[in-house]
């Protein structure tokens, strides 16, 4: 397929660099779809294996008429601010050099606020003070998840912030203008080949990157003189 189109097969995450909505919206749809239907070729209860319909929107036992339906983890991600800076952590396997918000899934029973607080708590130690929703976005990686976006602040003066190394590599506070500088950094898997710099942030399709924009322009917007 490489050689009759003339191009080659790229990991979707490098992808959604040079993605616009509509077709990473798509091709993220289509690969959470593929990866569902992989992991669901068989009944939870008879064993035997389901059947797909023409749309491939639902799968089907045969034998006790059971219907399954694509489903979605919910997953909270948090940005956290102290007011002047906002804070961003990475895993052990986020490409290198890659700073996100704190993210994390809803555990049964827990509410969205609940699922926040823990998690903060859980990886970097921090008690929130307020809470603010921002928005959604369907996430495939790494098995199709809803991506709750919240903005969560901290009182001043507690932010020592205690990395829970059985979850994070890392985890930091950044000032207004590093992260400003962050988000203009363009494909930062191909310039991380010829240069060094401190951080990068997830795509602008990213949940993540939303986030991260909206306090650097809630930030901006309130140092402006009045």
């Amino acid at each position: 397929m490489e050689t009759e189109l003339k191009g080659s097969f790229i990991d979707l995450r490098k992808a959604l660099f040079w993605l616009n909505v509509k077709d990473a919206s798509l091709l993220s749809t289509a690969q959470a779809l593929l990866r569902w239907h992989d992991a669901h070729q068989f009944c939870s209860r008879s064993g035997q294996p389901t059947k797909k319909n023409m749309a491939g929107s639902k799968r089907v036992c045969p034998s006790n008429k059971i219907i399954y339906y694509p489903q979605m983890a919910p997953v909270v991600i948090t940005l956290v601010s102290d007011g002047t800076r906002c804070l961003l952590a990475r895993q052990s396997s986020f490409p290198k050099g890659m700073y996100s918000a704190l993210a994390g899934f809803c555990d049964i029973g827990e509410s969205l606020e609940e699922a926040v607080r823990r998690e903060v708590a859980e990886e970097v130690g921090l008690e929130i003070e307020r809470l603010k929703f921002s928005a959604s976005q369907h996430w495939p990686f790494p098995n199709s998840s809803l991506m709750i976006a919240c903005h969560a602040t901290v009182k001043p003066g507690q932010t020592e912030i205690q990395v829970n190394v059985r979850e994070l590599e890392a985890a930091a506070w950044f000032s207004h203008d590093e992260v400003i500088t962050a988000l203009k950094r363009n494909d930062p898997y191909t310039q991380q080949q010829n240069e060094a710099f401190p951080f990068w942030v997830p795509p602008k399709l990213a949940i993540a990157n939303q986030l991260i924009k909206e306090w650097v322009e809630k930030s901006t917007y309130s140092s402006l003189p009045a």
